[in-house]
């Protein structure tokens, strides 16, 4: 869906120095930090499966509430089936979004992009639309704030997957490669989310958390874990612009970097201690 993973490119010698160093710093700093996406996305995707899906299918839905808890209630078929549809097509769009982004595929083969994007905006409508509908017939364990912060993110999720689709059959390319990189921004969210939490809890021993998550992390986090991609999403569209200044080009990459090495310590430790023994558990040669 969007040509962002690709070799970068060197400018042209006629460019001044600043101009050449900013557009080699972007480049490359944007380069590092969607690969590093690719890899942690994915193996959250998987864990998800691993984990969330895995459960549903195996009649085992109590051991969602192990990790959040009053997730799962007996009895409550129509709310578990939304939040098994949200966790299941969650995993799914982390693993096909991330495949989208190599522009490789997208130019090598175009029909599996094609096909790969169908089911990844469908993929991407249904995690929306269970999730809301988890929302609207039990409500998040949050009360109130959550609510709108997660039923805000639904939304955008869904607006973001029409707007990808509908510009993609358009035939509106540049269009439809902003709208797909901020659906994948938003994809991220339930990653990041987890990842934010951790860190937190790791470097504050959990300031401004409660187990009801009424807290005031917890409140500033109903918003956070997905309106701060959708800025640096932004940013990256229009510094991707040649007539954006050699500053704009520096100072994006600064951030990019910045979220780079801020994903790849969160990436091991996670994957260390949480994703990667539950993606091993799953396995069938395990």
């Amino acid at each position: 869906m969007s040509n962002v993973i690709s070799k970068p490119h060197l400018p042209s010698a006629n460019q001044q120095p600043l101009t050449k160093l900013s557009i080699v710093t972007l480049r490359w700093s944007a380069f590092l930090l969607v690969t590093t996406v690719w890899i942690s996305a994915a193996l959250f995707g998987l864990y998800i499966l691993a984990f969330y899906a895995a459960a549903l299918y195996e009649g085992d839905t109590n051991r969602w509430n192990e990790v959040l808890p009053g997730l799962y209630e007996q009895g409550s078929v129509t709310t578990t089936s939304g939040i098994g549809l949200h966790f299941a097509t969650g995993g799914i769009i982390l693993l096909l979004g991330s495949i989208q982004l190599v522009d490789n595929i997208r130019l090598r083969f175009p029909t599996w992009h094609r096909w790969i994007g169908r089911i990844y905006v469908i993929s991407s409508l249904l995690a929306a639309l269970g999730g809301l509908l988890f929302i609207l017939l039990k409500g998040t364990i949050g009360g109130l704030v959550m609510d709108l912060g997660f039923g805000l993110y639904g939304v955008l999720m869904l607006v973001a997957a029409i707007e990808t689709y509908r510009h993609a059959v358009a035939l509106r390319f540049e269009k439809h490669r902003a709208w797909a990189l901020r659906l994948y921004a938003l994809a991220i969210g339930s990653w990041l989310y987890r990842m934010d939490y951790g860190f937190w809890l790791l470097l504050t021993d959990g300031l401004g958390h409660t187990q009801q998550f009424t807290g005031v992390f917890d409140q500033i986090m109903f918003f956070f874990f997905y309106l701060p991609n959708l800025l640096v999403v932004e940013a990256f569209i229009r510094a991707r612009d040649y007539q954006a200044s050699s500053t704009v080009k520096l100072a994006a990459s600064f951030v990019l970097l910045l979220a780079t090495t801020f994903l790849l310590v969160g990436t091991y430790y996670f994957t260390l201690y949480y994703w990667g023994p539950a993606i091993v558990k799953w396995l069938p040669l395990s």
